[in-house]
């Protein structure tokens, strides 16, 4: 079973989902209503934990920490680490902590993120540093990762190794991003492997979590790992197509938030690699526009280009790599046991690249 659908098609019932949470979207039907209960009963206690870990005695730090977890969020990572740990003794105390160190450790890197991409917008609401400048942001971030470490150590060096690992990958992903491809280096490629670090690395950290924390089989870590660095992929690369949404409700950004500020996507990359006059004509412009915003002119002076990148093939070839690495995830976990688990992994592949169907 593949995450793949053939062009147009929907599977039966998707209309529908597209309107439920991701957990009931992924976890439908009568067969996966036990783990349905589990799973939503696990991310209950999730969001206990981290409502309780993210107060703060400082009022201007209590502010700061909880101002993206307020916001909202899909919760993919502890929702895939709790689905995993089924293949294991379930949800344990240790799961519950892992799950919520690394969601914390996820929230810590938006606060980075957005400072590093000039993000105005996260989630809906004025970005943090847009609220309270850059320093407070970053510093922000920092204060979350020190807290996501200090859950980690509750458990033992395992966790403590695991969390260590996850950061150092999304910090060379986020400098190699930074300083972007050398001399020799296939940009694609490059973008690529920068995908699997900053995004891949924490999705496939939580997929692991489950395993190591609920004692599961050893031999289910491998293909779990594999599993959840290739769904990350895929889930980044369907960011990059959502990013040109003509739709910011479904963003909660400002179409084409990541262009506008210079950050190469994979439809600008792709746009690059096509010969064709249009396709050129294209790309200096959205590069003429970039240089104009970086000088200071308004973001808005590339609205007409963003459009027609959001139109042109690129952005599909874009979505078709997102479903090639999502069938390339299931394929990873075919070594589990059949079962509602494996299941649950196959369908939140498809979920994550029909985010917009």
């Amino acid at each position: 079973m593949t995450a793949s659908l053939p062009a147009g098609a929907h599977a039966p019932g998707e209309r529908l989902s597209a309107g439920l949470g991701l957990t009931e979207r992924v976890l439908a039907g009568p067969r996966m209503r036990k783990m349905l209960a589990t799973v939503e009963d696990g991310l209950d206690r999730v969001e206990a934990t981290l409502a309780r870990e993210l107060k703060v005695s400082d009022t201007l730090a209590d502010a700061t920490t909880r101002y993206l977890y307020e916001a909202g969020g899909k919760r993919v990572r502890p929702m895939l680490t709790l689905l995993t740990a089924q293949l294991g003794e379930g949800t344990t105390e240790h799961v519950i902590t892992g799950a919520t160190a690394l969601e914390m450790t996820h929230l810590g890197s938006l606060y980075h993120d957005d400072v590093m991409d000039g993000a105005d917008v996260r989630r809906g609401v004025p970005s943090a540093h847009a609220v309270w400048g850059n320093n407070v942001a970053i510093l922000t971030g920092d204060l979350l990762f020190s807290r996501a470490s200090q859950l980690m150590a509750q458990i033992g060096e395992r966790a403590i190794r695991l969390q260590a690992d996850t950061f150092e990958r999304l910090v060379l992903g986020q400098m190699h991003e930074t300083v972007g491809p050398q001399a020799g280096d296939d940009p694609v490629a490059f973008y690529l492997q920068v995908l699997a670090d900053k995004t891949g690395s924490l999705i496939a950290s939580a997929a692991q979590a489950g395993v190591l924390f609920s004692d599961a089989p050893s031999e289910y870590r491998a293909p779990v790992l594999e599993y959840g660095e290739k769904v990350g992929v895929a889930f980044q690369l369907l960011d990059d197509v959502i990013d040109l949404s003509a739709d910011p409700n479904e963003t909660g950004k400002v179409p084409g938030t990541d262009l506008r500020a210079g950050v190469p996507t994979m439809p600008y990359l792709l746009l690059s690699r096509a010969g064709d006059p249009a396709s050129r004509a294209l790309k200096a412009t959205i590069d003429d526009g970039v240089a104009r915003i970086a000088d200071g002119a308004e973001p808005a002076i590339l609205d007409e280009a963003i459009a027609h990148l959001r139109d042109d093939p690129a952005t599909d070839a874009t979505r078709r790599q997102a479903y090639e690495w999502a069938d390339a995830a299931v394929a990873a976990i075919d070594p589990l046991p059949s079962g509602v688990v494996r299941d649950a992994l196959v369908k939140l592949s498809q979920v994550i690249v029909d985010r917009s169907s």
